[in-house]
């Protein structure tokens, strides 16, 4: 049986480009049959990136079957998985991010979770010399998502390991980082396509503070202006996205990327306490600067208060 392998919902760079490089591994190196999926619709920048390197744009699926032998990239938090994980053969996890539990395997697996911006970083560091075989597409894949996750090395996420891969990876290729991340960051900065209720969604989590259900939602830009002019319908369209989605709050940071920088909108008193308690700012509007502000991951979540 095809070993499926994919990320978390709301695809993003890390979460396209991994499945698509671990199944080049296991198919090519290991000989073990297996196919990259999505649970969900790519992101621009995701996009983007498969179109330049010349990548199939995996198939989407909602579920998994049960018994079905699959490999997690890029998280282990099964509210970001199909609704049948635990009935799936979960094979291995691959990823960078906390360890949330939930998860239930039918047997030992394989778990490799390292305190690094990416986890295409993780799996160049698994496959070592047989890289070596790897075609310009997956290393193409695998040093765009290590210039997504860590914003070109911005994010306070980046190791020195991850700018060391990227660098090899891009002398290899012949790609020149600064310029191909201006690339990649353009494309993830047009959002014009997209409605209020999908930027709410496009990169999104769930998280649970002080007895509240947030979705905490970051848009990456370097053109935060296209994002913020529509300000006043993405507040609005917060209540709706959030009762559909079992939620208490939308959160949105709109992430500066060139300015290193978030804004939060401010729809109510609600989020106005949580941006007081959690970032120590002031409130006097409908949005706040957070200076700094990068990484959901390591800035945002660990210091939600309600």
């Amino acid at each position: 049986m095809t070993t499926l392998v994919f990320g978390h919902k709301s695809p993003d760079t890390d979460s396209t480009g991994s499945p698509i490089i671990w199944s080049w591994y296991l198919n090519q190196i290991k000989g073990v049959a297996a196919k990259p999926v999505l649970l969900g619709e790519p992101n621009t920048e995701a996009l983007f990136v498969l179109d330049r390197w010349s990548l199939e744009k995996p198939e989407i699926i909602t579920d998994v079957a049960a018994d079905t032998p699959v490999v997690i990239v890029d998280t282990n938090n099964p509210a970001e998985l199909p609704a049948g994980i635990n009935d799936a053969d979960i094979q291995g996890i691959i990823d960078h991010h906390k360890l949330v539990g939930g998860l239930e395997t039918k047997g030992p697996i394989d778990i490799r979770i390292e305190p690094l911006a990416c986890t295409a970083t993780i799996m160049w560091k698994m496959i070592g010399k047989d890289m070596a075989q790897a075609p310009t597409a997956v290393k193409g894949a695998m040093l765009s998502c290590i210039l997504s996750d860590t914003l070109e090395f911005r994010s306070p996420t980046t190791t020195q390991e991850d700018k060391a891969i990227a660098h090899d990876l891009a002398k290899d290729l012949g790609v020149d980082i600064s310029e191909y991340a201006a690339e990649m960051f353009a494309a993830k900065s047009d959002v014009s396509a997209f409605s209020e209720a999908e930027l709410l969604r496009m990169d999104s989590k769930e998280y649970a503070v002080g007895g509240k259900q947030f979705r905490v939602s970051v848009l990456e830009t370097t053109s935060p202006a296209q994002v913020l002019d529509r300000k006043d319908a993405l507040m609005a369209a917060m209540p709706g996205v959030a009762d559909e989605d079992g939620a208490d709050q939308v959160l949105l940071f709109v992430v500066d990327i060139l300015q290193e920088e978030a804004t939060l909108l401010v729809p109510n008193d609600l989020v106005k306490s949580v941006a007081e308690k959690s970032f120590d700012a002031s409130v006097s509007g409908d949005i706040v600067v957070l200076p700094g502000i990068m990484s959901r991951k390591k800035q945002i979540i660990p210091n939600l208060k309600v």
